[in-house]
């Protein structure tokens, strides 16, 4: 099943820079929050690269978290949808200056949202760590 995402011209601008200084697709939109702090709406878990940094997470079913090198570069704010091959996503959500750290091989560590409601697992989250 193809899911179809809508852009803003901020996103889609910002999307085609990063293809093209990077040669690699990445999905960034700006989605919503309660709070001050949005890093946008998660991606799916690409297959990792040499250049990029992956996740070690806590109570693993499944789940894979990966940050592009494209990512790392920009330094900006993200949302990690950590799905994986689980039957449930998580995100989780990384600072500007976390991913500084992280590309600076700095070890990080971020507690994912809440997920799995109904799932095998209940309701749970994991602590995802870079480096």
């Amino acid at each position: 099943m193809h899911e179809t995402k809508t852009l803003d011209r901020r996103t889609f601008t910002l999307e085609a820079a990063l293809a093209i200084l990077s040669g690699v697709a990445i999905t960034v939109s700006s989605g919503c929050g309660g709070s001050s702090y949005n890093p946008g709406t998660p991606t799916p878990t690409p297959t990792p690269t040499a250049a990029d940094k992956v996740g070690s997470i806590s109570a693993n079913h499944g789940h894979s978290a990966v940050i592009v090198s494209a990512q790392l570069t920009a330094a900006n704010a993200i949302s990690l949808d950590i799905r994986g091959t689980s039957d449930h996503t998580h995100t989780v959500a990384l600072t500007a200056a976390e991913i500084t750290a992280i590309a600076g091989n700095q070890k990080v560590s971020q507690g994912s949202s809440e997920g799995g409601s109904g799932g095998p697992y209940g309701d749970h989250s994991h602590t995802v760590t870079f480096n």
